[in-house]
């Protein structure tokens, strides 16, 4: 009975994971394109806020189920 609910955990703790993982490197790949151009638009400015939004908050669920990347 306990097995199955440490599986399910873990394997909802390595999705959260990925899912930073992913939400880091679009942040960082839409934080370049922003920095790199000359007027950006509004538009791609409120994408970059929205992304990193929501990065943050998966970092935030992360450090409260107490998840570490290097385990």
């Amino acid at each position: 009975m306990f097995g199955r609910k440490q599986r399910i955990k873990r394997e909802m703790d390595q999705e959260l994971l990925m899912n930073l993982k992913k939400m880091k490197y679009e942040w960082e790949s839409l934080n370049t394109i922003i920095e790199q151009s000359i007027e950006p638009s509004e538009e791609g400015l409120q994408d970059l806020a929205l992304i990193k939004a929501k990065y943050f908050y998966l970092l935030r669920e992360a450090r409260y189920r107490r998840i570490n990347a290097l385990s």
